[in-house]
């Protein structure tokens, strides 16, 4: 079997030019604020990146940059002031925040109709009620890609690793909503190779590099890698042992080069959907 490798940054191409001629039918150009704080290296690319995609797509980005000794109550302020700024359309808290900050509190304190990254409490319940709004990129990114080599679904079996409400949670109720029957696992999970090789789909977003192998995916299956981590030689491992899966599974992802450059093209998509709905044409 050959596999289909699934190219993220074409597609994420491909998602950006869709999102440039949004851009240019809109009356205001869209804004994107991130909110960075802190000084951690691996944030400063991501943040880079982001910036550098909205400028290309034609849109208006900006940074805020808050020093590492940033309390809650100012990041919170900070927050409120641009919930406020009718020219502001989308507003992304940059994660990891430093560890007295709380991510959950900072999260709600953004407004629903201006959460591009679609974790708010408000745009996930959304999302389990069948409403989606704003929803997170991570996995708008897992689904287009499962869904460019099976567009349906439908009866088949689909293991999530991981449970995080940035990935795991709302990825569970993304393929619900494609009529996948969604099983839930984690790190902490007995047998979890008994499991996963059962699964039409695995898609792994745990943290550890090298997780799964070929021993623990059916012959034939989907097989989306969301973990990213340096190693010490300097290269980029995903979670999924991606040699060892090629030629068993039907389609993978790559690490790097897969769900990366996809998110951040959910993210641009977010953020023209959001300026559509303040401008009451969407």
């Amino acid at each position: 079997m050959q596999t289909i490798w699934i190219d993220g940054r074409a597609m994420a191409k491909e998602i950006q030019a869709d999102v440039a001629k949004r851009v240019r039918r809109l009356t205001r150009v869209p804004k994107l604020v991130v909110i960075w704080v802190g000084n951690n290296p691996a944030s400063a690319v991501y943040v880079a990146h982001k910036q550098k995609v909205a400028t290309e797509i034609g849109m208006q980005s900006e940074v805020l940059h808050l020093p590492e000794t940033t309390s809650l109550d100012e990041l919170r302020n900070q927050i409120e002031l641009l919930n406020q700024d009718s020219n502001v359309d989308g507003i992304l808290v940059q994660l990891p925040l430093p560890k007295h900050l709380d991510s959950d509190v900072v999260l709600e304190t953004i407004s629903p109709d201006k959460d591009v990254d679609g974790l708010t409490s408000f745009n996930l319940g959304r999302l389990i009620c069948g409403q989606p709004q704003l929803m997170p990129c991570t996995p708008m990114a897992c689904m287009r890609m499962i869904e460019s080599v099976e567009p349906d679904l439908t009866g088949k079996l689909a293991l999530v690793i991981g449970r995080s409400r940035l990935v795991g949670k709302p990825l569970f109720q993304m393929l619900l909503t494609k009529n996948c029957t969604v099983m839930q696992a984690h790190t902490k999970t007995e047998n979890l190779s008994a499991l996963s090789r059962q699964a039409d789909l695995v898609v792994v977003a745990t943290g550890p590099a090298g997780l799964i192998g070929v021993d623990d995916i059916k012959i034939g299956a989907i097989v989306i890698d969301v973990g990213i981590s340096k190693q010490p030689d300097g290269s980029i491992k995903g979670d999924v042992r991606s040699d060892e899966i090629d030629g068993v599974a039907y389609a993978a992802t790559p690490v790097p080069g897969g769900v990366g450059p996809m998110t951040v093209a959910m993210l641009m998509e977010n953020t023209v959907k959001a300026a559509e709905m303040h401008q009451g044409i969407y």
